[in-house]
Protein backbone atom coordinates (compact mmCIF):
# COMPACT_ATOMS: atom_id res chain seq x y z
CA UNK A 1 0.00 0.00 0.00
CA UNK A 2 1.71 3.22 -1.17
CA UNK A 3 0.58 5.71 1.48
CA UNK A 4 3.16 8.35 0.57
CA UNK A 5 1.45 8.75 -2.79
CA UNK A 6 -1.49 10.21 -0.88
CA UNK A 7 0.55 12.34 1.46
CA UNK A 8 0.27 10.09 4.54
CA UNK A 9 3.68 10.40 6.04
CA UNK A 10 4.82 7.37 7.98
CA UNK A 11 7.29 8.30 10.72
CA UNK A 12 10.86 8.17 9.54
CA UNK A 13 9.95 8.24 5.81
CA UNK A 14 11.81 11.50 5.09
CA UNK A 15 14.81 10.36 7.09
CA UNK A 16 15.08 7.19 5.01
CA UNK A 17 14.75 9.23 1.84
CA UNK A 18 17.40 11.51 3.18
CA UNK A 19 19.84 8.68 3.60
CA UNK A 20 19.53 7.89 7.32
CA UNK A 21 20.35 4.32 8.30
CA UNK A 22 20.80 2.05 11.27
CA UNK A 23 19.00 2.97 14.44
CA UNK A 24 17.75 6.26 12.95
CA UNK A 25 15.85 4.54 10.14
CA UNK A 26 12.13 4.60 10.85
CA UNK A 27 12.57 6.66 14.03
CA UNK A 28 10.18 9.42 15.08
CA UNK A 29 11.47 12.77 16.35
CA UNK A 30 10.84 12.90 20.08
CA UNK A 31 8.34 15.45 21.31
CA UNK A 32 10.06 18.16 23.31
CA UNK A 33 8.95 18.83 26.81
CA UNK A 34 8.00 15.19 27.60
CA UNK A 35 4.62 13.52 27.75
CA UNK A 36 2.51 12.96 24.70
CA UNK A 37 2.36 16.61 23.65
CA UNK A 38 3.67 17.28 20.19
CA UNK A 39 6.31 19.93 19.65
CA UNK A 40 4.96 22.46 17.14
CA UNK A 41 8.27 22.26 15.36
CA UNK A 42 7.72 18.57 14.85
CA UNK A 43 4.26 19.00 13.34
CA UNK A 44 4.01 18.11 9.69
CA UNK A 45 4.34 21.01 7.30
CA UNK A 46 1.96 21.54 4.43
CA UNK A 47 2.01 18.57 2.07
CA UNK A 48 3.35 16.17 4.70
CA UNK A 49 -0.07 14.91 5.86
CA UNK A 50 -3.17 13.72 4.13
CA UNK A 51 -6.66 15.16 3.89
CA UNK A 52 -9.94 13.32 4.30
CA UNK A 53 -10.66 13.00 0.60
CA UNK A 54 -7.29 11.38 -0.02
CA UNK A 55 -7.88 8.93 2.83
CA UNK A 56 -11.22 7.93 1.39
CA UNK A 57 -9.86 7.58 -2.13
CA UNK A 58 -7.05 5.34 -0.92
CA UNK A 59 -8.55 3.26 1.91
CA UNK A 60 -12.06 3.03 0.52
CA UNK A 61 -10.73 0.55 -2.02
CA UNK A 62 -9.31 -1.78 0.63
CA UNK A 63 -11.41 -4.90 1.22
CA UNK A 64 -10.21 -5.35 4.82
CA UNK A 65 -11.56 -3.20 7.67
CA UNK A 66 -9.48 -0.06 8.19
CA UNK A 67 -9.88 2.76 10.68
CA UNK A 68 -7.85 5.95 11.14
CA UNK A 69 -7.81 7.78 14.46
CA UNK A 70 -6.06 10.99 15.52
CA UNK A 71 -4.85 12.66 18.65
CA UNK A 72 -4.29 11.39 22.20
CA UNK A 73 -7.97 10.38 22.53
CA UNK A 74 -7.79 8.42 19.28
CA UNK A 75 -10.75 10.25 17.84
CA UNK A 76 -12.26 8.70 14.75
CA UNK A 77 -10.90 10.30 11.59
CA UNK A 78 -12.10 7.72 9.11
CA UNK A 79 -13.43 4.18 8.74
CA UNK A 80 -13.64 2.55 5.33
CA UNK A 81 -16.66 0.79 3.87
CA UNK A 82 -15.38 -2.66 4.86
CA UNK A 83 -15.12 -1.53 8.49
CA UNK A 84 -18.60 0.02 8.45
CA UNK A 85 -20.10 -3.08 6.83
CA UNK A 86 -18.63 -5.31 9.52
CA UNK A 87 -18.98 -3.21 12.67
CA UNK A 88 -21.43 -0.47 11.68
CA UNK A 89 -21.10 3.20 10.78
CA UNK A 90 -18.90 5.34 13.03
CA UNK A 91 -19.26 9.10 13.65
CA UNK A 92 -16.06 11.06 12.94
CA UNK A 93 -14.60 12.96 15.87
CA UNK A 94 -15.84 10.61 18.59
CA UNK A 95 -13.19 9.07 20.87
CA UNK A 96 -12.28 5.45 20.12
CA UNK A 97 -13.11 4.34 23.66
CA UNK A 98 -16.81 4.83 22.92
CA UNK A 99 -17.00 5.01 19.14
CA UNK A 100 -14.77 2.00 18.46
CA UNK A 101 -15.89 -0.22 21.33
CA UNK A 102 -14.96 -3.36 19.41
CA UNK A 103 -11.31 -2.23 19.42
CA UNK A 104 -11.42 -1.33 23.08
CA UNK A 105 -12.88 -4.75 23.85
CA UNK A 106 -9.90 -6.60 22.38
CA UNK A 107 -7.44 -4.37 24.27
CA UNK A 108 -6.22 -2.36 21.31
CA UNK A 109 -6.33 1.12 22.91
CA UNK A 110 -3.18 0.69 25.06
CA UNK A 111 -1.40 -0.58 21.96
CA UNK A 112 -2.50 2.49 20.02
CA UNK A 113 -1.10 4.65 22.82
CA UNK A 114 2.26 2.90 22.47
CA UNK A 115 2.26 3.37 18.70
CA UNK A 116 1.59 7.10 19.04
CA UNK A 117 4.33 7.56 21.63
CA UNK A 118 6.98 5.41 19.97
CA UNK A 119 6.17 5.91 16.33
CA UNK A 120 6.67 2.18 15.84
CA UNK A 121 4.04 -0.15 14.36
CA UNK A 122 2.58 -2.82 16.63
CA UNK A 123 0.50 -5.93 15.96
CA UNK A 124 -2.11 -7.72 18.05
CA UNK A 125 -2.62 -11.25 16.75
CA UNK A 126 -5.71 -13.43 16.51
CA UNK A 127 -8.19 -11.62 18.73
CA UNK A 128 -11.82 -12.70 18.89
CA UNK A 129 -14.28 -9.92 18.02
CA UNK A 130 -17.97 -9.89 18.90
CA UNK A 131 -20.79 -8.18 17.08
CA UNK A 132 -19.91 -9.44 13.61
CA UNK A 133 -22.71 -11.99 13.45
CA UNK A 134 -20.32 -14.93 13.87
CA UNK A 135 -17.24 -15.92 15.80
CA UNK A 136 -14.62 -13.81 14.08
CA UNK A 137 -10.91 -13.42 14.68
CA UNK A 138 -8.73 -10.58 13.46
CA UNK A 139 -5.09 -9.62 13.58
CA UNK A 140 -4.83 -5.88 14.15
CA UNK A 141 -1.86 -3.89 12.89
CA UNK A 142 -1.48 -0.34 14.22
CA UNK A 143 0.73 1.96 12.14
CA UNK A 144 1.62 5.57 13.09
CA UNK A 145 0.61 8.25 10.55
CA UNK A 146 0.53 12.05 10.48
CA UNK A 147 -2.70 13.72 9.42
CA UNK A 148 -3.26 17.20 7.95
CA UNK A 149 -5.27 19.81 9.73
CA UNK A 150 -9.03 19.93 9.27
CA UNK A 151 -11.57 22.58 10.19
CA UNK A 152 -12.28 20.53 13.30
CA UNK A 153 -8.75 19.43 14.27
CA UNK A 154 -5.16 20.56 13.86
CA UNK A 155 -2.48 18.48 12.16
CA UNK A 156 -1.88 15.57 14.49
CA UNK A 157 -0.28 12.24 14.87
CA UNK A 158 -2.67 9.42 14.25
CA UNK A 159 -2.89 5.67 14.03
CA UNK A 160 -4.02 3.59 11.10
CA UNK A 161 -5.66 0.37 12.26
CA UNK A 162 -5.70 -2.45 9.73
CA UNK A 163 -7.78 -5.54 10.63
CA UNK A 164 -6.91 -8.78 8.80
CA UNK A 165 -9.57 -11.48 9.08
CA UNK A 166 -7.83 -14.67 10.31
CA UNK A 167 -10.98 -16.53 11.30
CA UNK A 168 -10.35 -19.39 8.88
CA UNK A 169 -6.79 -19.80 10.07
CA UNK A 170 -7.80 -19.74 13.73
CA UNK A 171 -10.58 -22.27 13.16
CA UNK A 172 -8.23 -24.52 11.19
CA UNK A 173 -5.58 -24.26 13.90
CA UNK A 174 -8.16 -25.06 16.58
CA UNK A 175 -9.34 -28.09 14.64
CA UNK A 176 -5.75 -29.21 14.25
CA UNK A 177 -5.16 -28.81 17.99
CA UNK A 178 -8.32 -30.77 18.73
CA UNK A 179 -7.24 -33.51 16.35
CA UNK A 180 -3.77 -33.65 17.90
CA UNK A 181 -5.31 -33.67 21.36
CA UNK A 182 -7.59 -36.54 20.40
CA UNK A 183 -4.69 -38.47 18.91
CA UNK A 184 -2.62 -37.89 22.02
CA UNK A 185 -5.51 -38.97 24.25
CA UNK A 186 -5.90 -42.12 22.16
CA UNK A 187 -2.16 -42.82 22.42
CA UNK A 188 -2.18 -42.26 26.19
CA UNK A 189 -5.22 -44.50 26.58
CA UNK A 190 -3.58 -47.20 24.46
CA UNK A 191 -0.33 -46.84 26.36
CA UNK A 192 -1.96 -47.13 29.75
CA UNK A 193 -4.14 -50.05 28.66
CA UNK A 194 -1.04 -51.94 27.51
CA UNK A 195 0.80 -51.38 30.79
CA UNK A 196 0.08 -53.68 33.75
CA UNK A 197 -3.16 -52.61 35.38
CA UNK A 198 -1.98 -54.18 38.62
CA UNK A 199 1.61 -55.22 39.33
CA UNK A 200 2.23 -58.74 40.54
CA UNK A 201 3.51 -58.71 44.12
CA UNK A 202 6.09 -61.47 44.67
CA UNK A 203 6.55 -63.05 48.09
CA UNK A 204 10.12 -61.84 48.47
CA UNK A 205 9.93 -58.40 46.89
CA UNK A 206 8.00 -55.19 47.25
CA UNK A 207 7.46 -53.53 43.88
CA UNK A 208 5.90 -50.31 42.61
CA UNK A 209 5.92 -48.48 39.30
CA UNK A 210 4.76 -45.20 37.85
CA UNK A 211 4.20 -43.95 34.34
CA UNK A 212 3.76 -40.31 33.37
CA UNK A 213 3.14 -39.31 29.75
CA UNK A 214 4.75 -36.23 28.29
CA UNK A 215 3.12 -32.82 28.60
CA UNK A 216 0.33 -31.54 26.40
CA UNK A 217 2.76 -30.52 23.66
CA UNK A 218 4.51 -33.89 23.59
CA UNK A 219 3.04 -37.07 22.19
CA UNK A 220 3.10 -40.17 24.35
CA UNK A 221 6.02 -42.52 23.78
CA UNK A 222 6.58 -46.26 24.08
CA UNK A 223 7.83 -46.64 27.66
CA UNK A 224 6.79 -49.81 29.47
CA UNK A 225 7.52 -51.99 32.49
CA UNK A 226 6.34 -55.31 33.91
CA UNK A 227 6.76 -57.70 36.82
CA UNK A 228 6.48 -61.45 36.14
CA UNK A 229 6.56 -64.21 38.77
CA UNK A 230 8.53 -67.16 37.41
CA UNK A 231 7.91 -69.77 40.10
CA UNK A 232 10.16 -71.24 42.77
CA UNK A 233 10.22 -67.78 44.37
CA UNK A 234 11.97 -66.14 41.41
CA UNK A 235 10.72 -62.90 39.80
CA UNK A 236 11.46 -61.25 36.46
CA UNK A 237 11.26 -57.49 36.01
CA UNK A 238 11.50 -55.63 32.72
CA UNK A 239 11.57 -52.01 31.62
CA UNK A 240 11.88 -50.68 28.09
CA UNK A 241 11.50 -47.69 25.81
CA UNK A 242 10.45 -47.80 22.17
CA UNK A 243 12.01 -44.95 20.22
CA UNK A 244 9.49 -42.53 18.74
CA UNK A 245 6.12 -41.26 19.89
CA UNK A 246 2.45 -41.66 19.28
CA UNK A 247 0.13 -44.58 18.69
CA UNK A 248 2.72 -46.45 16.61
CA UNK A 249 5.30 -46.47 19.42
CA UNK A 250 2.65 -47.52 21.95
CA UNK A 251 1.48 -50.36 19.69
CA UNK A 252 5.01 -51.71 19.23
CA UNK A 253 5.52 -51.43 22.98
CA UNK A 254 2.44 -53.58 23.55
CA UNK A 255 3.75 -56.29 21.23
CA UNK A 256 7.15 -56.34 22.92
CA UNK A 257 5.63 -56.47 26.39
CA UNK A 258 3.41 -59.39 25.43
CA UNK A 259 6.40 -61.19 23.95
CA UNK A 260 8.46 -60.63 27.10
CA UNK A 261 5.79 -62.31 29.20
CA UNK A 262 5.73 -65.27 26.82
CA UNK A 263 9.51 -65.62 26.76
CA UNK A 264 9.67 -65.23 30.55
CA UNK A 265 7.47 -68.31 30.94
CA UNK A 266 10.23 -70.29 29.26
CA UNK A 267 12.41 -69.31 32.24
CA UNK A 268 15.35 -68.46 30.00
CA UNK A 269 18.43 -66.51 31.12
CA UNK A 270 18.03 -62.74 30.65
CA UNK A 271 20.37 -62.50 27.67
CA UNK A 272 18.47 -65.21 25.81
CA UNK A 273 15.22 -63.33 26.38
CA UNK A 274 16.79 -60.23 24.83
CA UNK A 275 18.07 -62.25 21.87
CA UNK A 276 14.53 -63.41 21.15
CA UNK A 277 13.15 -59.89 21.57
CA UNK A 278 15.77 -58.52 19.19
CA UNK A 279 14.60 -60.80 16.41
CA UNK A 280 10.97 -60.03 17.14
CA UNK A 281 11.61 -56.27 17.05
CA UNK A 282 13.11 -56.61 13.57
CA UNK A 283 10.10 -58.63 12.41
CA UNK A 284 7.66 -56.03 13.79
CA UNK A 285 9.38 -53.04 12.19
CA UNK A 286 12.92 -53.13 10.86
CA UNK A 287 13.17 -49.33 11.15
CA UNK A 288 12.15 -49.24 14.82
CA UNK A 289 14.50 -49.75 17.76
CA UNK A 290 13.91 -50.03 21.48
CA UNK A 291 15.97 -50.20 24.64
CA UNK A 292 15.19 -52.84 27.22
CA UNK A 293 16.48 -54.18 30.52
CA UNK A 294 15.40 -57.63 31.76
CA UNK A 295 16.38 -58.91 35.22
CA UNK A 296 15.58 -61.93 37.38
CA UNK A 297 15.62 -61.92 41.17
CA UNK A 298 16.48 -65.19 42.91
CA UNK A 299 15.77 -65.03 46.67
CA UNK A 300 17.53 -68.34 47.26
CA UNK A 301 20.80 -66.93 45.99
CA UNK A 302 20.14 -63.29 46.96
CA UNK A 303 21.07 -62.10 43.46
CA UNK A 304 19.77 -60.05 40.56
CA UNK A 305 20.73 -61.45 37.15
CA UNK A 306 20.20 -59.02 34.29
CA UNK A 307 20.84 -58.21 30.64
CA UNK A 308 20.57 -54.79 28.99
CA UNK A 309 19.86 -53.81 25.39
CA UNK A 310 21.12 -50.24 25.34
CA UNK A 311 19.10 -49.27 28.42
CA UNK A 312 20.00 -47.05 31.37
CA UNK A 313 21.83 -48.66 34.29
CA UNK A 314 20.17 -50.17 37.36
CA UNK A 315 20.64 -48.11 40.52
CA UNK A 316 20.93 -50.33 43.60
CA UNK A 317 20.70 -48.77 47.03
CA UNK A 318 22.37 -50.85 49.74
CA UNK A 319 20.84 -51.09 53.25
CA UNK A 320 23.40 -48.61 54.61
CA UNK A 321 22.53 -46.02 51.93
CA UNK A 322 25.31 -46.44 49.39
CA UNK A 323 24.28 -46.55 45.72
CA UNK A 324 25.77 -48.62 42.89
CA UNK A 325 25.23 -48.14 39.19
CA UNK A 326 24.98 -51.47 37.42
CA UNK A 327 25.55 -50.87 33.72
CA UNK A 328 27.82 -53.66 32.46
CA UNK A 329 27.42 -55.83 30.54
CA UNK A 330 25.18 -54.04 28.07
CA UNK A 331 24.44 -54.54 24.39
CA UNK A 332 22.90 -52.54 21.54
CA UNK A 333 19.18 -51.72 21.44
CA UNK A 334 16.57 -54.19 20.23
CA UNK A 335 15.97 -54.14 16.52
CA UNK A 336 19.61 -53.65 15.50
CA UNK A 337 20.22 -57.38 14.90
CA UNK A 338 23.42 -59.39 14.64
CA UNK A 339 24.56 -58.89 18.23
CA UNK A 340 25.03 -61.36 21.08
CA UNK A 341 23.82 -60.21 24.48
CA UNK A 342 25.28 -61.38 27.78
CA UNK A 343 23.99 -61.55 31.34
CA UNK A 344 25.49 -60.18 34.54
CA UNK A 345 24.78 -60.91 38.20
CA UNK A 346 24.91 -58.61 41.23
CA UNK A 347 24.10 -59.26 44.90
CA UNK A 348 20.60 -58.19 45.91
CA UNK A 349 19.81 -59.22 49.45
CA UNK A 350 17.55 -58.09 52.26
CA UNK A 351 17.36 -54.34 52.72
CA UNK A 352 18.45 -53.55 49.15
CA UNK A 353 16.42 -51.45 46.71
CA UNK A 354 16.74 -51.33 42.92
CA UNK A 355 15.55 -48.49 40.67
CA UNK A 356 14.95 -48.98 36.94
CA UNK A 357 13.81 -46.09 34.74
CA UNK A 358 13.54 -44.78 31.19
CA UNK A 359 15.56 -41.88 29.83
CA UNK A 360 12.72 -39.38 30.18
CA UNK A 361 13.54 -39.22 33.90
CA UNK A 362 17.16 -38.10 33.44
CA UNK A 363 17.56 -36.72 29.92
CA UNK A 364 17.25 -32.97 29.27
CA UNK A 365 17.66 -31.01 26.06
CA UNK A 366 19.99 -28.48 27.65
CA UNK A 367 22.21 -30.82 29.69
CA UNK A 368 24.35 -33.93 29.29
CA UNK A 369 22.63 -37.15 30.32
CA UNK A 370 25.43 -37.88 32.80
CA UNK A 371 24.24 -34.90 34.82
CA UNK A 372 20.79 -36.45 35.00
CA UNK A 373 22.23 -39.82 36.02
CA UNK A 374 24.26 -38.15 38.78
CA UNK A 375 21.14 -36.36 40.01
CA UNK A 376 19.22 -39.65 40.01
CA UNK A 377 21.96 -41.37 41.97
CA UNK A 378 21.81 -38.66 44.64
CA UNK A 379 18.02 -38.93 44.76
CA UNK A 380 18.14 -42.73 45.12
CA UNK A 381 20.68 -42.42 47.95
CA UNK A 382 18.22 -40.31 49.96
CA UNK A 383 15.10 -42.29 49.11
CA UNK A 384 14.94 -45.03 51.70
CA UNK A 385 11.23 -45.82 51.93
CA UNK A 386 8.53 -47.95 50.35
CA UNK A 387 8.77 -48.43 46.56
CA UNK A 388 5.70 -46.30 45.83
CA UNK A 389 6.98 -43.39 47.91
CA UNK A 390 10.36 -43.71 46.21
CA UNK A 391 8.67 -43.43 42.79
CA UNK A 392 6.95 -40.22 43.86
CA UNK A 393 10.11 -38.77 45.38
CA UNK A 394 12.17 -39.46 42.29
CA UNK A 395 9.66 -37.65 40.09
CA UNK A 396 9.85 -34.60 42.36
CA UNK A 397 13.62 -34.75 42.79
CA UNK A 398 14.21 -34.86 39.02
CA UNK A 399 11.71 -32.06 38.37
CA UNK A 400 9.13 -34.10 36.45
CA UNK A 401 5.87 -32.16 36.08
CA UNK A 402 2.77 -32.45 33.92
CA UNK A 403 4.52 -30.23 31.37
CA UNK A 404 7.59 -32.46 31.04
CA UNK A 405 8.50 -32.96 27.37
CA UNK A 406 8.98 -36.75 27.49
CA UNK A 407 7.19 -39.68 29.03
CA UNK A 408 8.71 -41.33 32.09
CA UNK A 409 8.53 -44.85 33.51
CA UNK A 410 10.00 -45.87 36.87
CA UNK A 411 10.09 -49.36 38.40
CA UNK A 412 11.27 -49.82 41.98
CA UNK A 413 11.80 -53.15 43.74
CA UNK A 414 13.02 -53.69 47.27
CA UNK A 415 13.94 -56.79 49.21
CA UNK A 416 12.61 -56.16 52.72
CA UNK A 417 14.70 -56.98 55.76
CA UNK A 418 12.61 -59.28 57.97
CA UNK A 419 12.91 -59.76 61.70
CA UNK A 420 11.10 -61.57 64.47
CA UNK A 421 7.91 -63.41 63.65
CA UNK A 422 7.97 -62.25 60.04
CA UNK A 423 11.41 -63.79 59.56
CA UNK A 424 10.03 -67.13 60.80
CA UNK A 425 7.65 -67.16 57.84
CA UNK A 426 10.56 -67.11 55.36
CA UNK A 427 12.82 -70.10 55.79
CA UNK A 428 14.86 -72.45 53.68
CA UNK A 429 16.61 -75.81 54.03
CA UNK A 430 18.74 -77.85 51.60
CA UNK A 431 20.14 -81.40 51.37
CA UNK A 432 22.93 -82.53 49.03
CA UNK A 433 22.31 -85.96 47.52
CA UNK A 434 25.04 -88.16 46.10
CA UNK A 435 22.75 -90.58 44.32
CA UNK A 436 22.29 -94.29 44.94
CA UNK A 437 19.39 -96.24 46.35
CA UNK A 438 19.52 -94.36 49.65
CA UNK A 439 18.91 -90.93 48.03
CA UNK A 440 15.12 -91.18 47.81
CA UNK A 441 14.60 -92.36 51.44
CA UNK A 442 16.96 -89.67 52.69
CA UNK A 443 15.06 -87.03 50.73
CA UNK A 444 11.71 -88.19 52.13
CA UNK A 445 12.99 -88.24 55.71
CA UNK A 446 14.62 -84.82 55.34
CA UNK A 447 11.50 -83.27 53.83
CA UNK A 448 9.25 -84.76 56.49
CA UNK A 449 11.43 -83.50 59.32
CA UNK A 450 11.80 -79.98 57.92
CA UNK A 451 8.11 -79.58 57.14
CA UNK A 452 7.17 -80.86 60.57
CA UNK A 453 9.52 -78.32 62.19
CA UNK A 454 7.79 -75.62 60.18
CA UNK A 455 4.51 -76.76 61.71
CA UNK A 456 2.73 -77.34 58.48
CA UNK A 457 -0.62 -79.14 58.52
CA UNK A 458 -0.35 -82.88 58.03
CA UNK A 459 -1.99 -82.83 54.59
CA UNK A 460 0.40 -80.19 53.28
CA UNK A 461 3.36 -81.97 54.83
CA UNK A 462 2.39 -85.21 53.07
CA UNK A 463 2.05 -83.44 49.73
CA UNK A 464 5.45 -81.78 50.19
CA UNK A 465 7.12 -85.09 51.04
CA UNK A 466 5.49 -86.78 48.03
CA UNK A 467 6.66 -84.00 45.70
CA UNK A 468 10.20 -84.20 47.06
CA UNK A 469 10.22 -87.97 46.63
CA UNK A 470 8.95 -87.84 43.02
CA UNK A 471 11.30 -85.05 41.97
CA UNK A 472 14.30 -86.79 43.47
CA UNK A 473 13.28 -90.08 41.84
CA UNK A 474 12.97 -88.32 38.47
CA UNK A 475 16.41 -86.78 38.92
CA UNK A 476 17.93 -90.12 39.87
CA UNK A 477 16.51 -91.72 36.73
CA UNK A 478 17.10 -88.96 34.16
CA UNK A 479 19.70 -86.69 35.73
CA UNK A 480 23.19 -86.94 37.12
CA UNK A 481 25.25 -85.68 40.02
CA UNK A 482 25.57 -83.24 41.69
CA UNK A 483 22.03 -83.39 43.04
CA UNK A 484 20.35 -81.21 45.64
CA UNK A 485 16.96 -80.98 47.35
CA UNK A 486 15.89 -77.52 48.46
CA UNK A 487 12.82 -76.64 50.54
CA UNK A 488 11.67 -73.10 51.01
CA UNK A 489 8.68 -71.45 52.59
CA UNK A 490 7.30 -67.93 52.39
CA UNK A 491 4.26 -66.41 54.01
CA UNK A 492 2.15 -67.69 51.12
CA UNK A 493 3.63 -70.87 49.68
CA UNK A 494 5.87 -73.94 50.04
CA UNK A 495 8.47 -74.54 47.33
CA UNK A 496 10.12 -77.91 46.69
CA UNK A 497 13.02 -77.84 44.24
CA UNK A 498 15.54 -80.44 43.03
CA UNK A 499 18.64 -79.61 40.99
CA UNK A 500 21.02 -81.93 39.16
CA UNK A 501 23.81 -81.76 36.58
CA UNK A 502 21.81 -82.80 33.50
CA UNK A 503 20.33 -80.10 31.24
CA UNK A 504 17.52 -82.21 29.78
CA UNK A 505 14.25 -80.68 30.95
CA UNK A 506 11.44 -83.06 31.94
CA UNK A 507 8.08 -82.99 30.20
CA UNK A 508 4.73 -84.05 31.48
CA UNK A 509 3.64 -87.20 29.68
CA UNK A 510 0.45 -89.22 29.65
CA UNK A 511 1.39 -92.56 31.22
CA UNK A 512 -0.43 -95.65 30.00
CA UNK A 513 -2.07 -98.01 32.53
CA UNK A 514 0.59 -100.67 31.89
CA UNK A 515 3.54 -98.30 32.28
CA UNK A 516 5.65 -98.81 35.37
CA UNK A 517 7.50 -95.50 34.99
CA UNK A 518 6.92 -92.00 33.67
CA UNK A 519 4.38 -90.99 36.29
CA UNK A 520 6.55 -88.85 38.54
CA UNK A 521 6.14 -85.46 36.82
CA UNK A 522 2.46 -86.23 36.17
CA UNK A 523 1.97 -86.83 39.89
CA UNK A 524 3.78 -83.60 40.78
CA UNK A 525 1.73 -81.63 38.25
CA UNK A 526 -1.46 -83.06 39.72
CA UNK A 527 -0.80 -82.33 43.38
CA UNK A 528 1.05 -79.00 43.07
CA UNK A 529 -0.45 -75.57 42.47
CA UNK A 530 2.38 -74.83 40.00
CA UNK A 531 5.42 -76.67 38.71
CA UNK A 532 8.19 -75.97 36.23
CA UNK A 533 11.76 -76.56 35.14
CA UNK A 534 14.64 -74.40 33.97
CA UNK A 535 18.27 -74.70 32.97
CA UNK A 536 20.83 -73.31 35.39
CA UNK A 537 23.45 -70.75 34.30
CA UNK A 538 26.26 -72.94 35.65
CA UNK A 539 24.88 -76.01 33.88
CA UNK A 540 22.29 -78.58 34.83
CA UNK A 541 18.64 -77.98 35.59
CA UNK A 542 16.18 -77.27 38.39
CA UNK A 543 12.70 -78.80 38.67
CA UNK A 544 10.29 -77.27 41.18
CA UNK A 545 6.79 -77.48 42.59
CA UNK A 546 4.78 -74.94 44.59
CA UNK A 547 2.00 -75.44 47.15
CA UNK A 548 -0.22 -72.67 48.49
CA UNK A 549 -0.30 -72.38 52.28
CA UNK A 550 -3.69 -72.58 54.01
CA UNK A 551 -5.29 -69.15 54.24
CA UNK A 552 -3.04 -67.52 51.64
CA UNK A 553 -4.59 -65.62 48.75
Amino acid sequence: MNLTRWGIRLPGAQRRHGGASGADAGAVPAARGGGDRQDPAARPRSGQGVDASAIHELLGQVQAPVAVVRGPDHRVAYVNDAYAALFGHRTPGAPARTALAELAEVGLLPLMDQVQRSGTPRTLKSRGVHGTGRDSYFTFTCTPVELTATPDAPAQRGVLVFAADVTDQVVSAERLRESESQQRAAAVTLQRSLLPQRLEQPDDLRVAATYQPGGTDAAVGGDWYDVITLGAGRTAVVIGDVMGRGVRAAAIMGQLRTAVRAYARLDLPPHEVLQLLDGLAIDIDSTQIATCLYAVHDPNEGTLTYASAGHLPIFIREPEGGVRRVSEPTGPPLGTGGWVHTSGTVPFGQGATAVLCTDGLVERRDADIDEGLDALERAVAGAGDTPQIICDRLLRALGITDEHDDDVAILVLSCPAREGEEADLFRGAALDLLGGIEAAPRARAFADGVLASWRFPEELRELGVLAASELVANSLKHGRAPMRLRLRRTDRRLIVEVTDGDEHLPRRQQAQPADEAGRGIAVVATIAAEWGARRLPEGGKAVWAEFALPGSS
